[in-house]
């Protein structure tokens, strides 16, 4: 690489379902246009887990797959799993909360920044530089699966799922928010959990950030209870930097942050363990209702390529596909779900040409 590291990056791409392809392939574009620019060296590798591969398999996520992505690759980009074909929704399921839960990306990485006033749906959205980003614990929770269905089709049915937090697992996730405030000069992080109503797990989690945030005395611990920190985002969202949650209140947050910054088809995301593993993915689902009609916003994609390619050291790079799909937004190269008439590949090729030229 011409640009910070030498050494090649090598990408796991699993396209998935639906638009997945589509947007992965305008990414895939992007990262040549990296290559082709001299910002990076870059190896990729697609692997065909999804829906088409279960339907004709039965095969969800091999062994064998699995070892070679920990094993052989430095990053995952993943474009979106979930296909009607698959009621119980399992292939994606096994992909997905597979990876996470097998490679240990205990962070959920959600940035939100808005890059054009006019996609806010905010009023005086143009008077507030909105840009935080969102730590979501990514392994425990009420995600892990833990619970049971008690006299399943009776008139008594009871249902259980439980929660599960350990001081580990959520002090190194709030010690990560705390690490990235101050790495990127930031002076306030901000907890959002429910302790009133919910006070076993979340009151773990307030002892946990307060005693965290002693080792941070610079940076502001800021509390709130999940519910008033979602009014303040839409009321005040230029008042936060670095938020950090738990898995479900943080899927939660992060879809709401995404559509105050002008949607879905914007939202890149990162799972990690820092030092060890990374999956890159948009944040979007698979919408197979328009998948091949070209209108997939690819932007979320790109953006994922751009993190994943920050994270493994091509600053660069990174901040050049940031900068073009900046101007592409400026100059009305979007797709529909932005206010604009450009097809998926359009605003892919359009990105990678101002990449490609500087």
């Amino acid at each position: 690489m011409c640009g910070d590291d030498p050494r090649m990056i090598r990408i796991a791409l699993i396209p998935g379902d639906g638009v997945g392809p589509e947007v992965v392939r305008e990414a895939e574009r992007v990262l040549s246009a990296c290559v082709d620019a001299g910002l990076a060296r870059l190896s990729t590798e697609s692997f065909p887990h999804g829906a088409d591969h279960y339907l004709a398999t039965g095969e969800t996520l091999s062994e064998r797959s699995f070892e070679r992505l920990r094993d052989e690759f430095d990053a995952i980009l993943l474009g979106a799993v979930g296909d009607p074909r698959v009621p119980d929704g399992r292939h994606a399921r096994d992909i997905l909360l597979g990876l996470r839960m097998r490679l240990d990306l205990f962070i959920n990485f959600r940035p939100a920044r808005l890059r054009l006033p006019e996609l806010s749906p905010l009023r005086s959205a143009d008077r507030r530089p909105i840009d935080f980003v969102i730590f979501r614990e990514n392994t425990e929770g009420l995600y892990t699966g833990a619970g049971r269905v008690e006299s399943a089709g009776e008139p008594n049915e009871r249902a259980v799922s439980e929660a599960i937090a350990t001081r580990p697992g959520v002090e190194r996730i709030v010690r990560a928010a705390f690490e990235h405030a101050r790495s990127e000069g930031l002076h306030r992080v901000t907890l959002g959990d429910k302790a009133n109503a919910v006070p076993h797990v979340y009151g773990l989690w307030r002892r946990v950030f307060t005693e965290v945030s002693q080792d941070y005395p610079g940076i502001e611990a800021d509390m709130q209870y999940v519910d008033a920190l979602a009014m303040q985002l839409v009321r005040s969202p230029d008042r936060f930097q670095v938020i950090v949650t738990s898995n479900l209140l943080g899927d939660i947050l992060s879809d709401l942050a995404a559509e105050i910054v002008g949607g879905m088809g914007l939202a890149p995301s990162a799972n990690l363990n820092p030092g060890r593993h990374a999956l890159y993915e948009p944040v979007h689902g698979s919408a197979p209702d328009i998948a091949g009609s070209g209108t997939a916003n690819p932007m979320a994609a790109i953006l994922s390529a751009a993190l994943l390619l920050r994270n493994a050291g091509a600053a660069e790079a990174a901040d050049r596909i940031d900068k073009a799909v900046d101007e592409a937004l400026r100059s009305g190269i979007r797709t529909p779900d932005v206010g604009g008439e450009s097809t998926t590949a359009q605003v892919g090729g359009w990105i990678a040409d101002r990449v490609e030229r500087g």
